[in-house]
């Protein structure tokens, strides 16, 4: 009832900004709600009152009335698995998605491609391309979340540096930061990121819509150290010192950077929740290119931030990371506030859940549970492979990683993501054991 009865308030809001809009450089908004309760609406339209909406505010305030009107037309969810394992509660089998699950191992993606004319970066300005390619592997898998079809550079992009995708090269940001000065005189303290990223938080609620309850929809974000390496060394497989040599040469224009990243970051995700997002996933993807010294004296900062922040506006939303190649901060960034910390393929599930544990029965985290936080990951992709992989790799793959980790506060999911050489077959062989063999009588790991 409570969700029927937000629509109207919504629809009539959202006409309402919108008509407005065309007046908003000149005069204030004056914006009457009606009474409606606390599980409807967001705090900020509580009570009947008059409201001053200055410009500034008006993308935030379409951004959430669309994500409540979103949330509202899509239903309660019929499978919260993945929101109860995030939370450290029980769960009848163990969830499961994919790194990368929607994108170029699907052939229904590849002729979406054709079928638009458009590359990678051209589907991602367009939130209609964004939902449908979203929507792709959960119509093909029984997986438990949907992820919002997007990169990790948009952030990037939004702060005005080019980003392109030259053929076999991957992702690249062809002129890079070259120093403290060029940073100084490109990169803006703060930007709006309801105006800058609003082809994304659009994005969000029409998928939200056409999931209409069946799984929850994960928001993502790369975290501000991957964002700061791309920026300043321009690909992942070139330069890949340079991000590391600035934090030697340059610690006060790099700690500034990354404070803006940070700052942007937060506000990007948070806007990702505002518009329907259940669950956020941080990516420090370049973790392999950072000292651990340099990881804890500028990452895992910004990381513990980000972790506070987010919980602070959003108290009852997951949050999972993924810090690749930086495995020795799992138990830190379980301090921080992590729900889930995502392993990668070189850590060891048992060994993993045994220190979680151990730390949290010494020492409290700020999960949403109180305690231990669960795992995530890391079964190879490599028993994916078409023409190598098979079905008895992957019911062993599976197997393992029940078997290390548990059935419960567990995730599955891979310790890095899909390259677009898997067989769509085999993915679904691997999903399908996951929620078939933890079925079992539960187990809690080692």
């Amino acid at each position: 009832k409570m969700q029927i009865s937000a629509i109207p308030f919504a629809l009539a809001m959202l006409v309402t900004i919108s008509h407005a809009s065309a007046f908003q450089s000149s005069s204030p908004l004056l914006l009457k709600s009606c009474t409606v309760s606390r599980q409807s609406c967001d705090s900020a339209f509580q009570g009947t009152r008059v409201c001053k909406v200055s410009a500034a505010d008006f993308s935030s305030s379409r951004i959430r009335i669309q994500g409540l009107l979103s949330s509202a037309m899509s239903g309660p969810l019929s499978n919260d698995l993945i929101i109860r394992a995030a939370k450290g509660e029980p769960v009848e089998r163990t969830p499961i998605w994919l790194f990368r699950q929607a994108g170029r191992h699907l052939p229904e993606y590849e002729a979406y491609k054709v079928s638009q004319n458009k590359n990678f970066l051209e589907l991602l300005r367009s939130p209609e391309d964004v939902a449908e390619c979203t929507m792709q592997p959960v119509r093909r898998y029984d997986v438990d979340a949907a992820i919002l079809f997007s990169d990790i550079l948009v952030v990037a992009e939004a702060l005005g540096l080019e980003v392109t995708m030259p053929g076999g090269k991957g992702i690249l940001v062809p002129r890079p930061l070259e120093d403290p000065k060029d940073f100084e005189a490109r990169i803006p303290q703060k930007i709006d990121v309801n105006t800058k990223l609003a082809h994304v938080i659009e994005a969000v609620g029409l998928i939200k819509t056409k999931l209409a309850g069946k799984v929850p929809l994960i928001g993502f974000s790369a975290a501000p150290w991957t964002l700061m390496y791309y920026m300043v060394g321009g690909s992942s497989k070139k330069n890949q010192d340079v991000g590391e040599r600035w934090l030697k040469e340059h610690p006060e224009a790099s700690q500034r950077l990354l404070n803006i990243l940070t700052d942007v970051v937060i506000d990007y995700m948070s806007a990702q929740v505002k518009a329907g997002a259940d669950l956020l996933q941080v990516f420090e993807a370049m973790g392999d290119f950072i000292s651990r010294e340099s990881f804890y004296a500028y990452a895992m900062p910004c990381l513990a931030k980000m972790a506070k922040e987010l919980r602070a506006r959003h108290p009852g939303v997951p949050l999972l990371v993924f810090p690749r190649g930086a495995a020795y901060s799992l138990v830190d960034l379980q301090r921080a506030g992590y729900d889930v910390v995502t392993m990668d393929l070189a850590t060891d599930p048992a060994a993993a859940r045994a220190e979680l544990d151990s730390d949290a029965a010494r020492c409290p985290p700020a999960t949403l549970s109180g305690k231990a936080a669960g795992l995530q990951g890391n079964m190879n992709p490599s028993v994916l492979i078409q023409g190598s992989g098979s079905k008895e790799q992957v019911t062993a793959a599976v197997e393992r990683l029940l078997q290390q980790a548990g059935s419960q506060k567990l995730i599955a999911n891979l310790g890095e993501g899909l390259s677009g050489k898997e067989d769509p077959l085999l993915v679904a062989h691997m999903v399908d054991q996951v929620h078939a063999l933890s079925r079992a009588p539960a187990r809690a790991g080692p």
